[in-house]
């Protein structure tokens, strides 16, 4: 029971800390998502001249949001559930196949977390985005040295051709990336749930701290 405790602290306190700072930056992701949206409107239907990066920069938006939000969803239980299962199984039995669910799920996770490397260290992360573009701060990431862990040359910084703020294309690998830090976040919770799950089986329920935000989730 103290082992599993132990182990349940550090990343306990490790979500608290990283998914409200996620929450937050999903919701900034929403409300630019909004903005751009009301902006494409006014152009196309007012102006009648529809700007090409309303729609990228909004599907952008949208995929950061997901990758950065669901995860708290996940650990408040705010992901749709059928419970009449566990609802008439004993406490225990109820207990044991949670648990079961939160194993499959990470080995889920585990294939996504594949699926999200190659996507961003696939040939798609190498290209740059259509109609999306930011200053030029010099900043330099090499893909393929990230990738294949090696740190040495992987980032550096180099003064722009043009000069400070000169404009260059988004990758096309800063939106893959959305999906991959999610599922990142996503496995450190459902660790933290399984372990929760190992606690109450043992008979220490009593002894687990509440996950901030469950109530207004609805979950038990």
């Amino acid at each position: 029971m103290g082992v599993l405790l132990g182990l349940l602290w550090p990343l306990r306190r490790l979500n608290d800390l990283v998914l409200p700072a996620g929450m937050a930056l999903g919701v900034a992701a929403v409300a630019a998502m909004v903005v751009a949206i009301l902006i494409q409107v006014f152009f196309r239907y007012v102006l009648g001249n529809a700007l090409a990066w309303p729609d990228e920069f909004s599907r952008f938006m949208m995929l950061w949001m997901t990758g950065l939000m669901a995860p708290t969803a996940f650990r408040r239980g705010g992901f749709v559930a059928i419970e009449m299962v566990a609802a008439v199984l004993p406490r225990a039995l109820a207990g044991a196949l949670a648990l079961a669910l939160l194993v499959l799920s990470l080995v889920v996770l585990l294939y996504a977390f594949r699926i999200g490397a190659g996507e961003v260290c696939g040939i798609g992360g190498r290209f740059d985005t259509v109609s999306l573009w930011v200053p030029d701060l010099g900043l330099r990431v090499d893909l393929r040295a990230v990738c294949a862990l090696s740190p040495a040359g992987a980032v550096g910084w180099t003064l722009p051709e043009g000069g400070l703020g000169t404009l260059v294309k988004v990758p096309r690998w800063w939106t893959m990336l959305s999906i991959h830090v999610g599922v990142v976040l996503m496995m450190l919770v459902n660790i933290e749930l399984i372990l929760r799950a190992l606690i109450g089986l043992a008979g220490g329920g009593d002894r687990l701290p509440a996950i901030r935000g469950t109530d207004m989730a609805g979950a038990e």
